[in-house]
């Protein structure tokens, strides 16, 4: 491992953020970061997301995190429950309780937030969400590869499962989107819900095999 890396924030790689046009920028990825999670967000025009609007209690990895939020450029529009505020470059923003809802949208073009979080009182382990966002960005072969090593590490996650059934319906394959679904549902099964009119899987509509996945058992 090198001592130390220097990195600006434009040499990480442009990925898919929240289903919108908002970028992710894998931070603690590229810098191969094991202590801590730490990623940005970039918005490149006003009205776009720079943090999804969520809590840290879900299914989807978050772990129970605490955050902290850094802008480092351009403005964004916070929300933390009911509390809105505003927040230029040099602001932090921190959540300490994970139940606390929260997002941002840019107010102005190029508006890039830092995230850094972690439980508190547990050792740092990759978040679970990370690998379906790269999994989904890269897609084909090298993204079935992500959730694999996802999967390994978190097996309990129906989230996984039914992120990899989305990427494979959205490559086109299909038995392997329904297989990596059936899974999700077997691990839980509000999973059948998620699929019924999630546009990812439309491709599946009207299989047999995915149909029957949808029925109530």
């Amino acid at each position: 491992m090198a001592r130390y890396q220097v990195a600006h924030i434009d040499e990480i790689e442009r990925l898919p953020a929240f289903g919108e046009q908002s970028v992710w920028r894998p931070v603690r990825h590229h810098l191969g970061i094991t202590a801590f999670g730490v990623n940005a967000y970039t918005a490149d025009g006003p009205g776009q997301r720079v943090v999804e609007e969520h809590d840290e209690l879900g299914d989807s990895g978050a772990g129970g995190h605490q955050e902290l939020y850094v802008v480092l450029s351009g403005r964004a529009a916070f929300t933390v429950d009911d509390d809105q505020f505003e927040a230029g470059p040099g602001t932090l923003v921190f959540l300490g309780d994970p139940g606390v809802t929260r997002g941002a949208v840019a107010l102005e073009p190029d508006t890039t937030v830092l995230a850094i979080g972690g439980e508190r009182g547990k050792p740092y382990a990759v978040s679970a969400w990370e690998y379906a966002f790269r999994g989904l960005a890269k897609g084909g072969h090298e993204g079935a590869e992500i959730f694999a090593e996802g999967i390994a590490r978190y097996p309990e996650r129906a989230s996984l499962q039914y992120n990899l059934a989305c990427m494979h319906a959205l490559d086109g394959d299909r038995d392997a989107a329904i297989a990596a679904l059936g899974h999700a549902i077997d691990i839980n099964r509000e999973a059948r819900d998620w699929a019924r009119d999630d546009d990812d899987l439309a491709c599946l509509r009207g299989i047999d095999g995915f149909d029957a996945l949808l029925r109530e058992t």
